[in-house]
């Protein structure tokens, strides 16, 4: 039997040329393996025939070709429908017997001869390392995997992200057939690394091929490649191999193994982090390999390594430069730097680019990828150019914005309110103009800033965080997009506090009511039920708490669709939203396919960690109704079910002896709650001054909701933007005995160090027979 009929192949018998049969991560590792003279870990690949044999016993060709045929992948929602309708064929099917038992017993041979307690189970896609198209990160890779199952599980989720999004995008784009493309799956010895990193035999920012380029950090090297630490960074030249510059960064944290497998972030010691983490010898090192590399291939290379505990350094992975080796080298003219405008912070990140001014949602289609975003205000329907875009600078808003919120969770550098400052963003940046972000102290720039010119002026921490920091209240999480959920599940949090639906719509692109009216229901079912899945499934057993949608009646109408089913009003926000459009007759109907989501990620993906929130509940007879509706069709409270409340509006406080018979508890929307307490448009700009969380009316409602939900054992959270902005918020709620804070990603570690600090001084105070003098002040007189 040939190679091209068998399951699975060790790196031995496999050469470059086998990228067919193997794909480009595979063929690269096993042509090092055998003809270059680099370390590289032991290990197997699945096959393309193996690929090919599952699909055909399972029927899955055919959904593929149907779900991929006529689709318009510029169409973000039509692209996430195809997407999702594969993956979730691939998923629910079984690989066959003979594949699950060859790769069982090539793994345990793997185990036993290598000493493997974990392996490395990486996607390796035959249009993969192409030399002209460079699909680097568009399946997954896994770490730390350990036992059959897992393996087998693993196996298949590398098989689905073939069918990723992004994957099917790029193969269009570069006219690469789906039916001429199939995947295997490699395993490989974990190399548990102390320092890891990427090395490049030239410099990818100018195509300067006179030098070999250096990345390294501690730990494993996804905080590398997922932008979360800046490397060290080292050149040398290769004429002389000496090393002729270095620029050593402060690699605040770093990702490491756990013994029993999985991951967990470490934070380092001021000192440790700001070391030079390899030594000189060993840059010479991997400068030595990556040389005999590009010998090899005679083309620049892209290639990760990784140094074990032992001190051993490993080459795991080797691609084909695709930038530089196929454009003549640019010369750049160096621009004048001013600042042209300043803004309010939102999310903090330093980064030059091409601006892209758009006024209107219905041109975002035109948005592409690394470009920085320039416009008035976002609202939901902008996500899909929100996730495309390198940095985010608005007109309008503040720290509580659309933008604001949206950008802090995707971790997209974000200034608002321009206009507030005197110049409003979108008069004095043009389509095109190269401008520099910096977002951390609400500056841009004319012109790009080059890396070693940046002031950013961010402050790392430096504080040693080997472990989880276990504090009495809970610190949860809060977040939108589900793509995110893997990333953000691995922060310390103790749960998702608010998981907003109004993403997964946003995603979907078209009024709900609309797609009822065309017979497509089960499109919005199926769409939020995958990004339900996705976020349950990253935080399992962690808590999700889903917030039914509470889009505003103008952005429901912006939605494809959705002027026909949408009436004007002059303030959307104080109108048609929440639980009033749930029980409605004209609205009903969309809202028990929220419900059918729900249930099929409970009952059918059997994640029962998913919880469900009611928001902009006006009165206890609105929620009587929903409470109704939800039971009807099969969601009702019990132990392994809790329904929350968003406390958002006056009434919920002041009514909330009567709202408590229905609930499990509330989470404050602390955002909405300031506007209607204070009478003050949180989006209006000219009254930011009055709008302020930290008023004592709005902490006086807070500490009330507290007692009378704790008086009656429900529970209170708070999801608004406070707490992640405002530490003497953080103070406030704690000593008022909330259980759970959600903040947003960026905050959650320095919430939960500072609520830590808080627990610890009140049981100095205790002690001490202390009491906070604020306390008077935080509660309602007495009449």
């Amino acid at each position: 039997m040939g190679n091209e009929e068998k399951l699975i192949l060790w790196f031995k018998d496999i050469k470059k040329e086998d990228v067919p049969l193997v794909g480009g991560k595979s063929a690269n590792l096993g042509e090092m393996s055998n003809y270059v003279d680099v370390p590289i870990p032991p290990g197997f690949s699945t096959t393309s025939y193996a690929f090919n044999m599952f699909l055909d016993n399972n029927k899955i060709r055919e959904k593929i070709e149907g779900a991929v045929k006529s689709i318009n992948v510029e169409d973000e929602n039509e692209l996430k429908k195809a997407s999702s309708e594969i993956k979730s064929a691939i998923l629910g099917s079984e690989l066959p017997d003979v594949l699950v038992s060859e790769i069982l017993e090539n793994y345990h041979k793997l185990v036993k001869e290598s000493s493997a307690r974990f392996v490395a189970v990486r996607s390796s896609a035959t249009a993969e390392d192409l030399p002209d198209a460079s699909f680097a990160g568009q399946q997954d890779t896994y770490l730390n995997i350990h036992g059959d199952a897992e393996l087998i599980e693993k196996v298949k989720e590398c098989y689905s992200s073939l069918f990723n999004e992004r994957a099917i995008y790029y193969r269009a784009k570069n006219s690469i057939k789906t039916e001429t493309v199939a995947l295997a799956v490699i395993v490989q010895k974990q190399v548990f690394s102390e320092e890891s990193g990427v090395m490049f035999t030239l410099d990818v920012s100018n195509g300067d091929d006179s030098v070999i380029v250096i990345e390294a950090s501690y730990g494993l090297g996804e905080y590398i490649v997922g932008g979360i630490v800046t490397p060290d960074l080292f050149y040398v030249d290769k004429k002389t191999m000496q090393i002729k510059k270095k620029v050593i960064e402060n690699k605040d944290r770093k990702l490491v193994r756990l013994e029993k497998g999985g991951t967990k972030e470490v934070r380092l010691s001021e000192k440790e982090a700001k070391k030079q983490c390899i030594t000189d010898a060993e840059v010479l090192e991997l400068a030595g390999y990556g040389m005999k590399i590009e010998q090899h291939y005679k083309r620049p290379m892209d290639i990760e390594w990784a140094k074990d505990e032992s001190g051993d350094i490993y080459i795991v992975q080797a691609r084909a430069e695709t930038v530089w080796s196929n454009k003549d080298k640019i010369k750049t003219a160096e621009s004048k730097q001013g600042v042209i405008l300043s803004g309010l912070s939102a999310s903090p990140g330093f980064v030059s680019g091409s601006a892209h001014t758009i006024l209107d949602v219905k041109d975002i289609d035109k948005f592409k990828s690394g470009e920085i975003l320039i416009t008035i205000m976002t609202s939901p329907d902008w996500v899909p150019a929100m996730k495309k875009a390198k940095a985010i600078v608005t007109d309008e808003g503040g720290i509580t914005s659309h933008a604001a919120i949206v950008s802090r969770e995707l971790g997209v550098p974000c200034i608002v309110g321009t206009g507030g400052r005197g110049k409003k963003a979108t008069d004095v940046i043009k389509t095109g103009d190269i401008i520099t972000v910096d977002s951390k102290n609400g500056l841009v720039y004319s012109g790009e800033i080059k890396a070693e010119e940046q002031q950013s002026g961010v402050q790392h921490q430096n504080i040693e965080n080997d472990s989880m920091i276990i504090t009495g209240t809970k610190i949860l999480v809060n977040l939108g997009e589900p793509e995110l959920a893997e990333r953000t599940a691995k922060l310390h949090a103790d749960g998702v506090g608010l998981m907003r639906e109004e993403f997964l719509w946003a995603n979907i692109g078209k009024h709900p009511l609309y797609l009822i009216k065309q017979g497509k229901s089960d499109i919005v079912v199926d769409t939020l039920a995958e990004g339900m899945r996705k976020v349950c499934s990253a935080f399992n057993p962690r808590p999700v708490i889903l917030r039914f949608s509470d889009f505003k009646t103008d952005e429901y109408a912006n939605l494809e669709g959705g002027k026909e089913f949408e009436p004007k009003e002059s303030s959307p926000l104080l109108g048609w939203r929440g639980a009033s459009r749930y029980y409605d007759p004209k609205y009903k109907e969309a809202f028990l396919l929220e419900i059918k989501a729900v249930k099929k990620v409970r009952d059918e993906f059997k994640l029962k960690n998913l919880h469900v929130m009611v928001p902009f509940t006006r009165t206890v007879k609105e929620l009587e109704k929903i409470i109704d509706i939800l039971r009807e069709n099969g969601l009702e409270r019990n132990e392994d079910f809790k329904i929350f409340l968003m406390a958002e509006i006056p009434s919920n406080i002041i009514l909330a002896d009567k709202f408590n018979k229905y609930i499990d508890g509330y989470s404050i929307g602390s955002n909405d709650l300031t506007m209607l307490v204070l009478g003050a448009d949180r989006n209006n700009d000219t009254l930011s001054g009055i709008y302020d969380e930290r008023n004592l009316a709005v902490l006086r409602m807070i500490r009330y909701l507290i007692k009378i939900a704790h008086r009656d054992g429900k529970t209170v959270s708070i999801c608004g933007q406070a707490p992640s902005e405002y530490d003497e918020i953080v103070d406030f709620l704690v000593r008022s005995d909330i259980d759970d804070i959600s903040v947003s990603p960026d905050a959650v570690e320095h919430v939960r160090e500072l609520v830590a600090s808080i627990e610890k001084k009140i049981e100095l105070e205790k002690d001490l027979d202390q009491k906070d003098e604020r306390f008077k002040d935080w509660e309602f007189p007495v009449l």
